[in-house]
């Protein structure tokens, strides 16, 4: 019940899927490989999310792309204090919305729709991303690793804010390693 919840405050969160604003649009990246997008990403930042309020270091977000060209995503959260287990996990499917890959219309539980903007990405490596909601108030940093150079976190955020998002809004995400991983 909680999972289902969690969902609906997601979509709730990733706004309209189908449509966003002209300087949200401005934002997307030019093109994105989503063959090469695909795989486990980390959070290492974010916004405060009220579906993320308990303390939920090791988030992680897996894309994988399915033969019919939808894109299946798996969200997870590990917590210690819990029991050491993934206790919130949320399953979507995803489509890109535009030719460029960088607007994903996401759909969790096969009914709510939300929006998926890439805003920032590692075009040559793929490593790092930032990735925000049509209403720009959500957003995630992600990375191949539980962790980036601090030079790297900080272009990224200072990019962000040129972008016009707030820094000083932005958690650090703890990644610890442990079994589960």
């Amino acid at each position: 019940m909680r999972i289902m919840l969690w969902g609906c405050v997601m979509a709730m969160i990733f706004g309209c899927a189908t449509r966003i604003p002209e300087e949200a649009a401005s934002l997307l990246v030019d093109h994105v490989d989503l063959e090469r997008y695909a795989g486990l990403w980390y959070q290492v930042g974010r916004y405060p999310h009220s579906f993320q309020r308990r303390p939920c270091g090791d988030s992680t977000a897996e894309y994988a792309i399915r033969e019919n060209g939808s894109i299946s995503v798996l969200n997870r959260c590990w917590e210690e204090e819990y029991g050491g287990a993934y206790t919130q996990q949320v399953k979507a499917t995803a489509r890109p919305v535009n030719e460029s890959g960088s607007w994903l219309r996401v759909k969790f539980f096969g009914i709510f729709p939300a929006g998926y903007l890439i805003i920032e990405l590692d075009q040559e490596h793929y490593q790092w991303a930032a990735v925000t909601t049509p209403d720009r108030k959500s957003l995630w940093i992600l990375s191949r690793t539980s962790s980036l150079e601090p030079d790297v976190y900080d272009m990224i955020v200072a990019s962000l804010e040129k972008k016009g998002f707030d820094p000083d809004l932005i958690i650090k995400t703890s990644q610890q390693p442990h079994a589960g991983m």
